[in-house]
């Protein structure tokens, strides 16, 4: 099969285009406001094979979708009435799904959803306390960085040797968006993010977990809008707010100069994560496996390490100088740890076609 990925993020989207599992071709293209050229997409696959099938990576299934599907026009206006659910991404994905149909009308298409993988997850972990009116409407933890966390979890029981199934492994994706999941016999069991990609972690705009009180009195007393607060706690927050800068290896080289503030964002942002890695181990009883992804993950020794010291006492420990020239995909756990120390390279593309490979598509 010869797939076709089509990855909305934000702000940006990336193609590649996949022959038997290997990627042969690969572009990135800039997305302005909501909608992507048809154009752009056009002279982007200039001279590549025609695709087989085209997968689109779309950030929330909701309830309605816990594996990939066809897309079809009801499919297609069921995402669109998912919109509200994640604003920022869903018209993204929505515009790439449109500008592939546009230009390939004879191919068919399949959406993979980052929610999907997280539908496992049991409903102690899924539901808030709020009143049941609410939960009626959707309002629950649904988990997002799905298709990341799926293949990240396989590749690092490969990594360290250990069958799927009895293995507890969770997954740190750490980029620009960061999220943890605990992963348990292949399942997601519990995950950071929540009903939308805000909460959780501390990324590199947005604020992770706050208090809920807050925006209410940030409405209430100091007369912000909502969207102001959305504003503010999306692009406004995490390491920009706390270290005047999103980008990790600023902060880091701050960190080495002696940049107080640098040094307090970086403290700030591994209590969050370290923290939040005990709560996926406590989750499932334990941990077998702790891996590392996302570009911060993959490419930040420092946190790394800085993880792993901190987490000593719950039987991890890794080759320092393995760490610290680090190229995925790696074992690095070190001698005496109970726990398998990994670092994966993020690979959508290859949950994608995996699942795609599961469907129908004959009809």
């Amino acid at each position: 099969m010869r797939l076709l990925t089509v990855n909305a993020g934000s702000s940006s989207v990336k193609l590649r285009l996949l022959e038997d599992g290997a990627v042969t071709h690969a572009g990135d293209l800039s997305i302005a406001g909501e909608e992507l050229d048809p154009r752009a997409v056009d002279d982007a696959l200039t001279g590549w094979p025609k695709p087989d099938v085209v997968g689109h990576r779309v950030v929330h299934g909701g309830t309605q979708f816990s594996s990939a599907v066809r897309i079809t026009p009801e499919v297609e206006r069921q995402l669109q009435d998912l919109t509200d659910l994640a604003p920022l991404h869903q018209p993204k994905s929505l515009a790439g799904l449109r500008a592939a149909a546009d230009l390939l009308p004879d191919v068919p298409a399949a959406a993979c959803f980052d929610t999907a993988f997280h539908a496992t997850i049991p409903p102690a972990a899924a539901t808030y306390a709020i009143p049941q009116e609410w939960r009626d409407r959707g309002v629950r933890r649904y988990g997002f960085h799905g298709l990341s966390h799926a293949y990240v979890s396989r590749r690092a029981c490969e990594l360290a040797d250990l069958p799927v199934d009895g293995t507890r492994v969770v997954t740190c994706h750490l980029g620009a968006g960061a999220s943890l999941c605990a992963v348990q016999d292949g399942r997601s069991v519990d995950t950071t993010m929540g009903f939308t990609p805000l909460e959780g972690l501390v990324m590199a705009t947005r604020s992770g977990t706050v208090d809920p009180g807050m925006v209410l009195w940030l409405e209430e007393h100091q007369k912000l809008s909502p969207a102001e607060v959305t504003q503010m706690l999306e692009s406004g927050s995490g390491m920009l707010a706390l270290a005047g800068t999103k980008d990790q290896r600023e902060v880091e080289a701050g960190v080495r100069a002696g940049d107080r503030r640098a040094t307090a964002a970086l403290e700030v942002q591994l209590h969050r994560l370290v923290t939040s890695i005990c709560a996926m181990a406590g989750s499932m009883g334990g941990v077998d496996v702790l891996a590392f992804t996302g570009g911060v993950g993959e490419h930040s020794s420092l946190v790394r390490q800085s993880v792993c010291r901190r987490l000593d006492w719950l039987g991890v420990a890794i080759d320092e100088a393995r760490n610290d020239s680090a190229q995925p995909d790696l074992d690095l756990t070190g001698g005496g740890a109970r726990v398998r120390s990994v670092v994966v390279t993020a690979r959508e593309e290859l949950e994608m076609a995996r699942e795609i490979a599961a469907l129908d598509l004959s009809s």
